[in-house]
């Protein structure tokens, strides 16, 4: 069955029983508690239910809003948001460490309105969480492209992340109409600098897809992302936040993520993670193994 706009009611592979049990109140209590916020909230991830009840989370620093808006997320937008928190590091690692995590991811907003794109508060969090938390821990993060700049992606990398991750999102002539603040081109650098920097540090990169690309189109996304030096690699389903977003032009099948990934595996990615729920920091430790 292949589901289009014609026909584009939610399938039955998409809908999900919540968890029981009260780990999900404990862990919102917490955020709420800690002044933190996540991108499983802001963004109205499908997944936050699942990810909250197993004691898990990914913290979004800098900020609840955005200076750019981008027509697929639901995070709020702002010309000047409010200035770093400085403690907000400190709380990150905090929450990490009581959470009992092994595997922290950190995103964020986008920042252009800072002169490093928040690079050294990704730094400060990522530091924080390695003196904090026990040595075993790992600590990926997904960041925004800092505009181009060589210089906030260093000061991120020399903080010593485990995995960096930047997600494309779409197919390039997509761009325009999903994310018109952003550039193609510009994402793949950096994703190129990544590897070129510290070999150590494993790119990661994500795509949503069902905004009106075809396969052709993913395949080629995805052979420049790969020649551009990310071996990590998400594919998950496009969801309509609300009315006032893109609409969804497919619901991708379960067996057309699975060929996405076999496509993904041909190209050379190390590790896929393919399917509807999918998103960047889904299950992100059991993806890196």
């Amino acid at each position: 069955m292949n589901i289009t706009k014609k026909n584009c009611r939610k399938p039955s592979w998409l809908k999900r029983n919540l968890p029981t049990g009260n780990e999900y109140e404990k862990v919102r209590k917490l955020l709420l508690k800690s002044h933190l916020h996540t991108v499983c909230q802001e963004a109205k991830c499908p997944n936050m239910w699942e990810c909250f009840s197993k004691k898990t989370a990914t913290f979004m620093i800098l900020g609840s809003e955005c200076t750019r808006n981008c027509r697929f997320c639901n995070i709020g937008t702002c010309s000047v948001p409010p200035s770093p928190d400085p403690k907000e590091p400190e709380r990150v690692a905090q929450a990490a460490l009581d959470l009992g995590l092994t595997y922290v991811v950190v995103t964020s907003v986008t920042r252009d309105d800072l002169e490093d794109g928040g690079a050294e508060h990704f730094a400060g969090t990522i530091r924080e969480i390695k003196k904090k938390l026990p040595a075993k821990t790992r600590v990926e993060v997904l960041i925004p492209d800092f505009q181009g700049s060589s210089a906030a992606l260093e000061t991120v990398l020399d903080a010593g992340p485990d995995v960096l991750n930047h997600n494309i999102e779409t197919i390039p002539s997509l761009y325009s109409k999903a994310r018109p603040q952003a550039d193609y081109q510009r994402s793949l650098d950096l994703l190129k600098k990544v590897s070129d920097s510290v070999a150590s540090i494993p790119a990661k990169s994500g795509l949503m897809v069902g905004l009106g690309e075809n396969f052709d189109e993913l395949e080629k996304t995805m052979k420049d992302l790969f020649h551009h030096g990310c071996s990590i690699l998400s594919i998950g389903q496009y969801l309509q936040p609300s009315k006032q977003h893109l609409p969804v032009e497919k619901y991708y099948t379960p067996d057309e993520f699975v060929t996405l990934k076999e496509i993904a595996r041909e190209i050379g990615f190390k590790k896929v993670a393919s399917g509807p729920f999918v998103r960047s920091s889904y299950r992100a430790g059991e993806l890196l193994g």
